[in-house]
């Protein structure tokens, strides 16, 4: 019989495999019932962080105006589950086919997850996605794979 927290760090896989679909379809109602209302976001693009669920969701708006097809993988996802909080990191990287029919594979990206227990469900609470970069140029390193 599992655990607590096996069952809830299951619970939370499952809502980034849920994640992984409204990539897929585009679906921004779907995306939105996984993030707390006051989601926090640093995401790759600006401003500095993005302050709540209408913020994320005009990220992702964004994202599927410009691919005609998306998807979206995750490596490497491991979490720390406790009783109300649980936080997870791993490798993101999104691709697809761009409305002017560009076909990219895109770019591996660094991404962590801070999850909250609200009313007995796990909502992103916190998340952060980013590039490394090179000191001398100060530019992002985005040809790297886990």
């Amino acid at each position: 019989m599992p655990t607590q927290r096996e069952t809830d760090e299951s619970r939370i896989r499952r809502h980034i495999d849920e994640i992984v679909e409204g990539i897929r379809t585009k679906d921004l109602e779907a995306l939105k019932r996984l993030y707390a209302a006051d989601v926090v976001s640093f995401d790759v693009e600006p401003p500095l962080q993005h302050v709540g669920v209408e913020a994320k969701a005009k990220n992702w708006a964004n994202v599927f105006l410009l691919f005609e097809e998306a998807s979206y993988e995750v490596s490497d996802l491991t979490f720390t589950v406790g009783d109300d909080v649980a936080f997870g990191h791993g490798f993101g990287r999104l691709s697809g086919t761009l409305k002017d029919g560009t076909v990219t594979k895109g770019m591996w990206v660094r991404a962590t997850f801070g999850f909250r227990k609200i009313d007995g469900e796990w909502l992103i609470v916190h998340d952060q996605v980013s590039v490394p970069f090179d000191m001398r140029s100060g530019r992002g390193v985005t040809d790297l794979e886990p």
